[in-house]
């Protein structure tokens, strides 16, 4: 526990949170790909509000120093991180049981991690596809299938997928990456109308080219792409809408 109030908890130290809920306001936020980009962005949006999150990533320092420097400045969020391979089912699987067990039932969950490769499908290496599909699709898919009996049950929440521009059209750079982003989009749209039964929202996110890390150094110009922060505060907003209000898709590209 840190002198400001914040819960810190890791694989190696897990602590029970309280579950907040709908009728406070405050929710419980999970993460995949929290360390950097998109997803760090969207977790300091969520933090600033009070809510409970739950990140991850494979990188553990980084992850860790996100949440450090979170706790430092919203001191009514609780942070709970671990180090998870989004590609491994069986990890994956044992993050979300973990994250329910922890935290209570997922509010809102945030579908981001992913990797690009830019190949062509006839001269990429031998393997990727199955790499880009164990990633961008199985981490979703399996993160997801382990939160939702608990939701269904209580009939609430919000699924996010972070799917791409790459998601809706070809491009001859695509190759994998472009494949398992379609996937990701069929799955999302798959689930959107399984879900609407049990009152939770689906969200798919396509955003265009997006400034991060991966970008540093190759010369193009910050100003010309889309910030993380954008992504955020558009995911944010679509999570404060009423129950029956449900953004189906947000597409957002450099102007």
């Amino acid at each position: 526990m840190f002198a400001n109030g914040i819960t810190l908890f890791n694989c190696a130290n897990i602590k029970k949170l309280p579950f907040k809920g709908w009728g406070t306001y405050f929710m419980v936020v999970i993460i995949t790909g929290a360390s950097k980009g998109i997803g760090r962005a969207v977790a300091e949006k969520f933090a600033a509000s009070g809510n409970t999150l739950v990140l991850c990533a494979r990188n553990f320092v980084l992850l860790q120093a996100v949440a450090d420097e979170l706790a430092e400045k919203y001191t009514n969020s609780t942070i709970g991180v671990k180090a998870v391979d989004i590609s491994i089912k069986e990890d994956v699987i044992a993050f979300g049981n973990w994250a329910q067990q922890t935290a209570g039932i997922a509010d809102v969950v945030i579908n981001n991690a992913a990797y690009f490769t830019g190949s062509s499908i006839h001269g990429e290496e031998d393997g990727l596809l199955d790499e880009m599909l164990a990633t961008n699709l199985g981490g979703a898919y399996h993160l997801t299938r382990t939160l939702l009996p608990a939701m269904m049950e209580r009939k609430s929440g919000h699924i996010f997928n972070i799917c791409s521009v790459a998601s809706l059209k070809g491009s001859a750079n695509g190759g994998s990456y472009s494949i398992s982003k379609f996937a990701l989009h069929g799955f999302t749209k798959n689930l959107l109308e399984e879900m609407k039964p049990y009152g939770i929202k689906v969200t798919g996110v396509y955003p265009g080219a997006v400034y991060t890390e991966s970008w540093h150094g190759s010369g193009v110009q910050p100003e010309t792409m889309i910030q993380p922060n954008d992504i955020a505060e558009l995911i944010y907003t679509a999570a404060q809408l009423s129950p029956q209000a449900c953004v189906e898709e947000i597409i957002i590209k450099p102007l």
